[in-house]
């Protein structure tokens, strides 16, 4: 189980820049849509953000506080939605595209800077 949580940080940094580089990438382009890349950044984040707060720890590293699982795991859930939820359309609402951009980066920072 030790070697489970490194891996699964791996692929939540792997979702996380899916994500964030699809929707740049999206906005530098000037057609704001939902792309694959998107897609399957919100989808990874969500599965391994859940796996990562199971308790497979081994007793050295103290456990988030469940404030932090809980907001952290609303706004991946808000992130996923909208992108669900927008991906068929052609084109996005610049305010909805901005806002999972904008859910994107506080989902890193509550990660990084909640203690």
């Amino acid at each position: 189980m030790e070697a489970l949580r490194p891996i699964l940080l791996y692929v939540h940094l792997i979702g996380f820049a899916l994500l964030l580089g699809g929707s740049i990438a999206q906005y530098v382009s000037g057609r704001l849509r939902i792309n694959s890349a998107m897609l399957w950044g919100a989808v990874i984040q969500l599965l391994t953000g859940l796996g990562l707060s199971a308790p497979l720890r081994d007793g050295d590293e103290p456990a988030p506080a469940p404030a932090k699982l809980v907001t952290k795991l609303v706004i991946a859930l808000l992130i996923f939605v909208m992108v669900f939820f927008s991906r068929k359309r052609d084109v996005v609402n610049r305010g909805r595209f901005l806002a999972i951009v904008g859910l994107t980066l506080v989902n890193a920072a509550v990660a990084v800077f909640w203690r």
